[in-house]
């Protein structure tokens, strides 16, 4: 139905997604509640305010399934693992013939010779310390029986594999479970296939992870490496085909450039990683596209390190520079978040997730702050994140009546 009513015109839309914004108190607050956010508080008053559902009532979303909900697909429709979004964040290029990894460098202690997990991000090595490890690896592991493989650094412990068959695979050979356990003290898992075309992938998995483990042994940190996400390339139309929208994505780290490559967004590279740098490069491009996904990062960071002050600090950062965002004047502008990441549960969760959409359009004065307490105020109410897109398009003029 949405597809029939879009119509193009010269309006501009800023989706501005502050990862894991959402919080719990600690001493009563919330992150958003302790920030100092004077900016934010003001365009929330003049603002559309609600809350949003990434996937469904209950339900943790991982952050592929929470980003494609913000940008109008269904992730219960459309399933993408996260090697997929780590591997095209990097440039990698994937065939129907892959299947595509995301890999976190991880620090092992050997008990009577079985590894156990002491860091799953290896102290969050840095870029340039995981830059040597990837290279160390792709100089000593080019192909394992017949299966060509790709490895290439990512941001801080992170990674992306391609396990390159000499066929296309069938749909279903990437049902493969993480090795990561997601806790410490505990040995990783083996890879294990749910079907025989998916276990011929785990078999694979299983041996490059050997052949790792002897390499990196004597790696003081970055010793072993943990596997997520397996999959293979999905087919999901994209942003102009779904939306007439010429889309582009302004994002440090690979996964979410990956995420929006996926769903036909322009990449747009720049120097530097701060959201200052990133305010700067979405200004050098602002004439070129009419919708614009900006990307900040750290609010999750701190969120998943229980770290409730250098959260706050992240939020009061953009906040002191929102106004040199708002001086482009978007016709519509949302600030939210793809899934909420609570301090206190050093993770993702299922609570909904503040949202503020701001145009000439809303009726606005029903929230005092962008907050969760505050969102909950607001004319939009609590609504499944795929409807988002419905309201920016509508805010921008892009829908027409339906019906007569």
């Amino acid at each position: 139905m949405l597809s029939s009513l879009i119509q193009r015109n010269n309006t501009k839309i800023l989706l501005v997604v502050l990862d894991g914004i959402g919080g719990l108190p600690v001493n009563g607050l919330t992150e958003l509640e302790k920030a100092n956010t004077p900016n934010l508080d003001r365009l929330a008053k003049t603002s559309a305010t609600g809350l949003h559902i990434p996937v469904d009532y209950g339900v943790t979303p991982g952050s592929g399934p929470g980003h494609l909900g913000i940008f109008g697909f269904d992730p219960l429709e459309y399933k993408i693992g996260r090697g997929i979004l780590e591997a095209l964040g990097l440039g990698m290029e994937v065939k129907a013939t892959d299947v595509a990894i995301r890999g976190n460098y991880a620090t092992v202690e050997y008990r009577d010779g079985k590894p156990v997990i002491v860091d799953r991000r290896a102290g969050r090595i840095s870029t340039e310390e995981n830059r040597r490890i990837t290279a160390k690896i792709k100089e000593n592991i080019k192909e394992i029986d017949g299966v060509q493989i790709l490895i290439s650094p990512g941001m801080e412990h992170r990674s992306a594999i391609i396990l390159r068959f000499p066929e296309p695979l069938p749909p279903g050979s990437d049902e493969v479970n993480d090795t990561d356990p997601q806790k410490v003290g505990v040995s990783p898992l083996s890879a294990e296939g749910k079907n025989p075309n998916a276990q011929e992938v785990a078999e694979i998995a299983n041996k490059f992870l050997e052949k790792v483990a002897e390499i990196l042994k004597d790696e003081p940190k970055a010793n072993y490496i943990l596997l997520r996400g397996f999959a293979q390339k999905p087919d999901i139309p994209s942003m102009r085909e779904a939306f007439g929208l010429e889309a582009c994505c302004i994002a440090v780290y690979p996964m979410y450039k990956g995420l929006a490559s996926l769903v036909g967004m322009e990449l747009i590279e720049f120097e530097g990683s701060s959201i200052e740098d990133e305010i700067k490069a979405l200004k050098s491009v602002w004439e070129s596209y009419d919708f614009f996904f900006l990307h900040i990062k750290k609010t999750d960071s701190y969120g998943e390190d229980g770290n409730y002050e250098a959260k706050v600090s992240v939020i009061e950062e953009f906040d002191r520079l929102l106004p040199s965002l708002l001086e482009l004047k978007p016709d519509v502008i949302a600030i939210t978040g793809d899934h909420s990441t609570p301090s206190v549960l050093k993770g993702h969760s299922w609570h909904p997730v503040p949202l503020l959409i701001h145009s000439q359009y809303v009726l606005g004065n029903t929230s005092e702050r962008f907050t969760e307490r505050e969102c909950l105020k607001g004319e939009i109410g609590i609504i499944p994140a795929k409807k988002i897109i419905n309201l920016l398009l509508a805010n921008s003029l892009r829908l027409s009546k339906f019906g007569a």
